[in-house]
């Protein structure tokens, strides 16, 4: 079947057949079943690349060839020396659309519905360069102008929800358009990316993953699912997986900088061990820590001497030393022995943390900062537009403030599972541009 299925592919490309909307969905329904056939796709491009003359038609061909392995610049300069038709004026404006150029991708759109190209897929094309421009009333506009069969298409709901999410509506019709447009075709790609981003937000990792993976198994694939995909399989430590998301990105954009590193960290993180013992001997300690000393029968001048000294948990013993506690009043050998003997029967020692469990003092002193300072500080950590890894790494972290994150350390953000130095530097960076840094930095 595979070997079919190649067969076909390379006819498609190199044949000098018809060649229409048809043809494509043949290119990409191939590619969609076996990823493999995109290197077929990627040679038979290059074997069209070195004919020495070419009709127009097959520059049609080879241009929009080119759009499907992501070769955008190249697909619009040999698009520009094509037939003129509506076909290549589709295409012109979808590797348009890909370069960012979206009111000149609008102008092409309109190009290929004067020269004769399906009215309702021009008119969604239309919208999203709208949408793109700016100009997210001017794309609604056009989407309430349609009707009949289209309002039901995956890509019709796919647009309509991300136009509404443009001009800031409901956050639930957002989600219940996509939900429609997955329901209408379980095989669009940008609806499912988009379903699976507002789950990835919501912190519903499994089934984000889930949706990640069907777009990823669609082609073309949006960068956006390759790399969240990717940092999801990192979250329940599949790195090979990964991996493989990261150098599909790879494949089609070799200088891919977030891709590029983010297949470094995987493969650099594959080979960490993690110590699940020594994470519950971890957790079990912390949880020692928090007991009130209140839950221990203790003389009533130590429980007093305590309480003034805002001792309330074992932790708190912990950080405190013999000679703090005697330079208290009324704190006598006796009761300090009997603070000693406590700590014994659970394992601890007074002052064994007195220097690695105090939180250090944080580098911006509130009494010192002015309003706007303080109200920087007082931001929550998302307007940073910090990347998907490092966000859930505040998440886990319990950081949701820009204040609670410059009171860490760089070493503390490290100790995250998953936040490496390419994470440290992006917060680092983004720090900076906002002119506040890491305590210790």
């Amino acid at each position: 079947m595979s070997q079919t299925l190649d067969i076909d592919l390379k006819e498609i490309v190199l044949s000098n057949s018809t060649f229409g909307p048809n043809e494509i969905r043949e290119i990409v329904k191939a590619i969609s079943s076996d990823y493999n056939n995109f290197r077929l796709l990627r040679d038979a491009v290059g074997e069209m690349q070195q004919q020495e003359t070419r009709t127009p038609a097959a520059s049609v061909r080879l241009g929009v060839c080119q759009h499907l392995l992501g070769r955008y610049t190249n697909a619009v300069q040999t698009l520009r020396s094509a037939d003129g038709g509506a076909l290549t004026h589709f295409y012109l404006g979808k590797a348009l659309m890909a370069l960012d150029n979206y009111e000149e991708a609008y102008t092409a759109f309109e190009s290929s519905e004067r020269a004769g190209y399906n009215r309702d897929e021009v008119a969604l094309a239309k919208a999203e360069a709208l949408r793109y421009c700016g100009k997210a009333q001017d794309a609604l506009l056009i989407l309430d102008n349609l009707s009949g069969a289209v309002e039901q298409t995956a890509e019709y709901l796919y647009q309509r929800s991300a136009t509404v999410s443009a001009l800031g509506g409901n956050p639930s019709e957002v989600v219940a358009l996509l939900e429609r447009a997955v329901e209408s075709d379980n095989t669009h790609s940008g609806a499912l990316f988009g379903l699976a981003m507002e789950n990835d937000r919501h912190g519903n990792d499994d089934y984000a993953r889930q949706l990640y993976e069907r777009a990823a198994a669609q082609f073309p694939t949006h960068i956006g699912t390759l790399l969240n995909l990717g940092l999801l399989y990192e979250d329940i430590e599949h790195f090979e997986r990964s991996k493989q998301c990261y150098q599909r990105i790879l494949d089609v954009y070799p200088d891919h900088p977030r891709a590029r590193l983010y297949f470094k960290d995987a493969d650099a993180s594959r080979d960490m061990y993690y110590d699940e013992e020594a994470r519950r001997r971890q957790d079990r300690m912390a949880q020692m820590l928090s007991v009130p000393v209140s839950d221990f029968e203790l003389s009533v001048r130590s429980r007093n001497c305590l309480q003034k000294m805002g001792i309330m948990t074992l932790g708190d013993l912990c950080e405190t030393s013999e000679q703090d506690l005697l330079a208290s009043k009324n704190f006598g050998e006796t009761s300090l022995v009997e603070i000693r003997e406590m700590l014994s029967s659970k394992g601890l020692e007074l002052g064994q943390f007195a220097t690695t469990w105090r939180e250090e003092e944080p580098t911006y002193d509130p009494e010192v900062l002015s309003d706007d300072e303080r109200a920087l500080l007082d931001r929550p950590i998302a307007d940073l537009n910090l990347s998907v890894r490092a966000r859930k790494c505040m998440v886990r972290l319990g950081l949701s403030t820009i204040g609670e994150l410059v009171r860490r350390t760089g070493d503390d953000l490290l100790e995250c599972k998953n936040f490496g130095v390419t994470s440290l530097n992006e917060v680092r960076e983004k720090l900076t541009q906002a002119n506040l840094k890491l305590r210790g930095d």
